[in-house]
């Protein structure tokens, strides 16, 4: 269950935030304090399973072919297979519109190295370098579970941002993700709470709202 305040300010943050023509993300904003994240150690890189879901649509794309391209049809928003590889890895423009068009990337492990040596300098720096699953394995189960993910990533930048949800959800369920995106950063920080200095809820275009 959520924690109280967090509920209280999920719903400050929608009630003031103006009404717009689209649907509106909901994002936790974190500042940390007292860490060096000039040290690649203490920078913070997280794949966060949201209880709740993101509440809209994620969008997966799977890098592979015959069996696993067969199984992953179904879940899978697109399928690129080996013979198509070229489309997008000898061409920076398409790699890039690729980028932008999915969230989340998987890659039969065989292919991986392929993939980093072609189209790393596209994905890396989005943090959508694919991950990785073994030939013949489902990739549905893998697939369904990055569709209520949330990606944290702190670079060299004390302020980051994870979207948590959108402004038509439950503002108890916005919450519980928040709290879950919270715990996992806490988890992460070497002295957990005393490291963290703020932190925020707040709608696409909507009015900041501390949490704590």
């Amino acid at each position: 269950m959520a924690n109280k305040e967090t509920v209280e300010a999920v719903k400050k943050a929608i009630t003031t935030a103006p009404q717009r023509k689209f649907e509106e993300s909901v994002e936790v904003a974190i500042n940390l304090k007292d860490v060096d994240l000039s040290v690649p150690k203490n920078r913070i890189q997280e794949d966060i399973i949201l209880p709740k879901g993101r509440g809209k649509a994620i969008k997966v794309c799977l890098f592979g072919g015959g069996e696993m391209a067969i199984k992953a049809r179904t879940a899978a928003d697109l399928v690129i297979s080996p013979d198509e590889f070229n489309k997008y890895m000898d061409d920076k423009k398409n790699a890039k519109r690729l980028a932008r068009q999915y969230d989340y990337f998987i890659a039969e492990a065989p292919l991986m190295a392929t993939i980093g040596r072609k189209m790393g300098v596209v994905l890396g720096p989005r943090g959508k370098m694919p991950k990785a699953i073994q030939p013949g394995s489902d990739p549905a189960p893998i697939i369904n579970t990055l569709k209520r993910t949330t990606s944290v990533r702190t670079k060299e930048k004390k302020t980051f941002q994870a979207h948590v949800g959108t402004r038509s959800m439950n503002p108890e369920d916005l919450a519980d993700n928040i709290d879950t995106v919270l715990n996992r950063v806490i988890g992460r920080l070497e002295k957990g709470r005393i490291n963290l200095e703020s932190a925020y809820v707040k709608t696409t275009m909507g009015p900041a709202v501390r949490i704590m």
